[in-house]
């Protein structure tokens, strides 16, 4: 008998765009990114992100009915997971739970907040389940990984887990062996830079791009703490100040005034030595933050893999494989593909392949150890 065929819808929302998918297996038959204007966007200035929800839910309604599909035929509806409590990696049912969870924004408010209630929306429409897959909250680190050097400030592990994740395990297909069999490391470079290592199926430390790590096109990374604390204390800045000066504002954009790393290798082509410096500066970050994971492996990897929007810059790739490969061979996954990684993590769960997972209320701290 022919295999059944699944259809998936997945959804990405970002803070002013909506991607979706819709997949047949795994064969996207419909792939779309929604701009959203900043006059659209002006509606919902100062609210919490989660009233988007609405207006996002019925554009993805209206542009799937506009190619010809009726949500009723979908089997199911995932969306890109968001600011939970620290979870084990895997593909969780949107529950009761989960949505109350996202609605109090403990861990902050993001964009990826929104996957959960747009697949729950669009799915009850089609009678389907909804999912998130490897949210950005998966922590699989062992309890030494948790220390800052401060007791009252724990690392926190938050990274690109759904793309670093599906990379990964589509590395172990590609190789013919099985992900928990490996010791990987995974270089997310996007505008967060996330460096992973990744041993028994488990992603045990990585570089939170809000807070460390390698500086990225506008994320600051790692930034001297004394001259922080003065800058803070200064007079000069408030705190929505200092958070874009380091979170929006910060790497490759504060040295030359742009994200755009087409633009700076442009620069670099036209001879400009300010814009060389700092890109060496920061593939020179990079590099170092594989080799510190290169000593979590004990120096047992089996490959270093480069994925997100940077790795399609063949400079960029090339400058860390001449960096990294004396620790290992390295192999290059160029974009997000966080809809491919939504849709191959239900189709796990539809096929059989692996159980999916349910947030249980919490009566006590959350840990996956």
């Amino acid at each position: 008998m022919p295999a059944a065929e699944f259809k998936i819808l997945v959804i990405n929302p970002g803070s002013t765009s909506t991607k979706f998918a819709l997949y047949a297996n795994e064969r996207a038959k419909l792939v779309k990114t929604l701009r959203h204007s900043d006059e659209e966007m002006a509606q919902f200035k100062g609210r919490p992100i989660l009233e988007q929800q609405e207006f996002r839910s019925h554009l993805v309604e209206s542009e799937l009915a506009a190619a010809g599909h009726n949500v009723q035929e979908l089997s199911a509806v995932a969306g890109r997971g968001g600011l939970l409590r620290p979870l084990a990696s895997g593909t969780y049912l949107v529950n009761g739970e989960m949505l109350a969870e996202l609605r109090r924004a403990e861990r902050g408010e993001h964009a990826s907040n929104l996957g959960a209630y747009l697949a729950h929306d669009i799915a009850k429409h089609a009678g389907a389940e909804a999912y998130v897959v490897d949210p950005v909250s998966v922590d699989e680190w062992p309890p030494v990984a948790r220390f800052s050097g401060l007791a009252a400030l724990e690392r926190q592990c938050l990274s690109h887990a759904l793309n670093t994740k599906a990379v990964a395990k589509r590395y172990a297909r590609q190789a013919g062996r099985r992900y928990e069999e490996l010791k990987l490391i995974v270089a997310h470079v996007g505008s967060g830079i996330s460096v992973s290592a990744h041993s028994d199926g488990r992603m045990i430390d990585v570089t939170n791009s809000r807070e460390e790590g390698a500086f990225s096109t506008e994320r600051s990374g790692t930034v001297p703490v004394m001259k922080l604390v003065e800058l803070c204390f200064s007079g000069k800045y408030n705190y929505k100040q200092v958070e874009a000066m380091l979170f929006r504002e910060g790497g490759l954009y504060s040295y030359l005034g742009t994200k755009d790393l087409v633009e700076i290798e442009r620069r670099i082509a036209e001879g400009d030595a300010q814009a060389a410096l700092v890109f060496d500066a920061m593939v020179y970050q990079i590099a170092k933050e594989i080799g510190a994971m290169a000593a979590v492996l004990a120096g047992k990897v089996d490959a270093i893999l480069l994925t997100g929007g940077m790795a399609h810059s063949e400079k960029l790739v090339a400058a860390l494989t001449r960096q990294t490969q004396w620790i290992a061979r390295v192999q290059a996954y160029p974009g997000e593909d966080e809809l491919q990684a939504l849709a191959e993590g239900v189709l796990r769960v539809l096929h059989g392949e692996e159980q999916a997972r349910e947030l249980e209320p919490v009566h006590e701290p959350a840990t996956t150890w």
